[in-house]
């Protein structure tokens, strides 16, 4: 099966910082996973995140999207991923239509594209009532549909998922964790971390534990289970990472 992430190598450390908060790291992610990473509060998993969509540049090793070397071909994996962050990353002032509209021509869509993805996706998402509301109004649920929607629009063959149904009622979180499997279905991969880890044993199939920038696990999660003699995720996080406070 072909990667669509493959890790090899990767040091970073933040500028003015001595210790390296990724020292060397080497991950493989096949297409068509559903991934989830997973770790302690300042383990890097936020950090590995912000790398893998180019948020963050790195100078050692080597970190690639289907292929292509971020750091050489930015614009090119720009189109092969999505990103949903924790944070909402949308216009608070304008409506849905009127996000999709720009996010969908940043993405390189044409006007029939963008039409035709926004008229799926809000009614895929339940929003088609609410499409020319200014977003601020909306509830926090909504809010992640439209992050979501927004994140989807251009098709990608990844997608990454930071926290995207935190603070989501249980209907919502429902539906988001339905519709990524049915994405995942029709071959997008998916990346995904959270704190939500009952969520992260429904979604994934396959998860890695990072901790102090290092891949402490990674396997599908009954592997795992039986490894370490754990009946869950949560056990299992515990018993990797230990029970003490994190920062």
């Amino acid at each position: 099966m072909s990667s669509a992430i493959n890790i090899q190598n990767l040091g970073f450390g933040y500028k003015g910082q001595t210790k390296q908060v990724i020292p060397c790291l080497d991950l493989q992610v096949a297409e068509g996973e559903r991934f989830g990473i997973f770790g302690p509060n300042g383990a890097g998993k936020t950090t590995l995140m912000n790398i893998m969509t180019g948020l963050l540049p790195y100078e050692s090793g080597s970190v690639q999207l289907l292929g292509h070397e971020i750091k050489n071909h930015k614009k090119k994996i720009n189109t092969l991923f999505g990103f949903v962050p924790q944070d909402f990353s949308f216009y608070h002032e304008l409506s849905p239509v009127e996000n999709m509209e720009f996010f969908g021509a940043w993405a390189g869509l044409n006007k029939m594209q963008i039409v035709r993805k926004t008229d799926e996706l809000l009614n895929i998402m339940s929003l088609q009532d609410v499409r020319k509301k200014a977003v601020h109004t909306f509830s926090g649920g909504m809010k992640r549909r439209v992050n979501l929607a927004i994140a989807v629009m251009h098709e990608p063959k990844i997608l990454f998922l930071d926290e995207p149904t935190v603070g989501v009622d249980v209907q919502t979180r429902y539906a988001i964790i339905g519709y990524l499997k049915q994405l995942n279905k029709e071959g997008m991969t998916l990346v995904y971390t959270s704190h939500q880890l009952k969520e992260a044993e429904d979604l994934c199939n396959k998860v890695a534990l990072i901790d102090q920038g290092a891949i402490i696990a990674n396997n599908t999660l009954p592997v795992l289970l039986q490894e370490h003699a754990q009946d869950g995720l949560e056990g299992l996080f515990l018993n990797l990472t230990g029970r003490a406070y994190r920062d």
